[in-house]
């Protein structure tokens, strides 16, 4: 019997051990899933900009349905298309698109990449629930 609840203690140690690494483990992934959204979405920008020499704020270009925001990554991100601005005399034309957790849902718990960015220069951001810089930590 001694035996036995030595068994279960340890058995419980490491579960109490691999439940938040896998839960981080899930978490990281999903952050993949938003980058690789943001970074197709810029893709479609710019092709739409090649076509119709301008960039576009209607999902509908993209193949999304509806408005702005709309889900990515498996439904645990929204991502939304901002600051569209018109090329004019001596300023090109920009774009700024953001992904964030869903509200309320799971990855709603990763305080540490709560934003991811990318603008029209191909720049990338992120910053965590503090508006913390994150960037070289989100984006690697």
């Amino acid at each position: 019997m001694v035996e036995l609840m030595i068994v279960v203690v340890i058995a419980a140690i490491l579960v109490s051990i691999a439940i938040p690494s896998y839960s981080s483990y899930v978490q990281r992934s999903r952050r993949t899933d938003a980058k690789s959204a943001l970074l197709n979405l810029a893709s479609l920008e710019e092709r739409y900009y090649s076509t119709q020499n301008a960039y576009s704020i209607n999902p509908a270009d993209f193949g999304y349905g509806g408005a702005w925001p709309v889900q990515v990554g498996g439904g645990y991100y929204q991502v939304t298309v901002t600051n569209i601005t018109p090329a004019a005399i001596g300023a090109p034309a920009t774009y700024t698109i953001q992904a964030v957790p869903v509200p309320g849902g799971m990855q709603a718990a990763d305080t540490t990449c709560a934003l991811f960015q990318i603008n029209s220069l191909g720049v990338q951001f992120a910053q965590d629930t503090g508006a913390v810089d994150q960037t070289t930590t989100c984006w690697k």
